[in-house]
């Protein structure tokens, strides 16, 4: 499974970055907003410190609107997935800028049906947010079930990767994986939850104790 991170916030990404374990970034306007940074550059910036897919959604709604949003987004670099919304305008985007060459992730993907209509309009990724079908009492892993039967149906014809999105705890990841989706973005702060467990700090702490009673230093 690749992992991305879903935030705008540089310093973040470069942590990350520096551990080898981050395949891509997504970010959306609002990880935008609240990074208080100006748009361009901070996706310039981004897809500097990541050679993965950089995630950079288009903000109209009509489909000719989204084609030169994406245009002009595909253009900062070559490491870029122009991200639109799974609307009927969003697939007509999707379709004439998977078709030029640019990869895309469809996001907002709530249904099965949803998705199989994104990858048949050639999208890279498709985006399905378990959250926040579990904030309104749906089980979010369904869906990711769901999803990755039906693309798995179809392996020579439906080359979309299963990005799951909205993960709110290292469960609905490592559930995402068991399944078989490709990919996990995820806030950082739960991306570091994943190398937590009480046991390693309890361990650690008894080595360390017994190491200082040896009075001895490595260097």
């Amino acid at each position: 499974m690749k992992f991305f991170v879903d935030t705008a916030e540089i310093g973040e990404i470069e942590d990350l970055a520096a551990t080898g374990l981050l395949d891509g970034v997504t970010t959306n306007p609002s990880l935008i907003h609240k990074s208080g940074g100006d748009f361009i550059e901070t996706i310039t910036r981004i897809c500097e410190i990541v050679a993965g897919p950089v995630s950079a959604e288009v903000t109209a709604t009509e489909a000719d609107s989204m084609i030169e949003e994406g245009k002009r987004l595909a253009g900062i670099a070559p490491n870029i997935a122009v991200k639109v919304p799974l609307t009927w305008d969003g697939l007509k985007a999707c379709k004439a800028l998977s078709s030029a060459g640019t990869m895309v992730n469809v996001t907002l993907c709530f249904s099965a049906a949803q998705a199989l209509l994104a990858a048949k309009a050639g999208a890279t990724f498709i985006s399905p947010f378990v959250g926040r079908l579990d904030d309104i009492g749906q089980d979010g892993m369904v869906l990711i079930e769901e999803i990755v039967t039906i693309y798995s149906n179809y392996p020579d014809t439906l080359q979309t990767e299963v990005l799951v999105a909205s993960i709110r705890d290292p469960i609905h990841l490592i559930e995402s994986a068991k399944l078989g989706a490709d990919v996990a973005t995820v806030p950082p702060g739960v991306l570091r939850k994943l190398a937590q467990h009480p046991l390693t700090d309890k361990g650690l702490a008894a080595f360390l104790a017994d190491w200082e009673k040896t009075g001895q230093s490595i260097i």
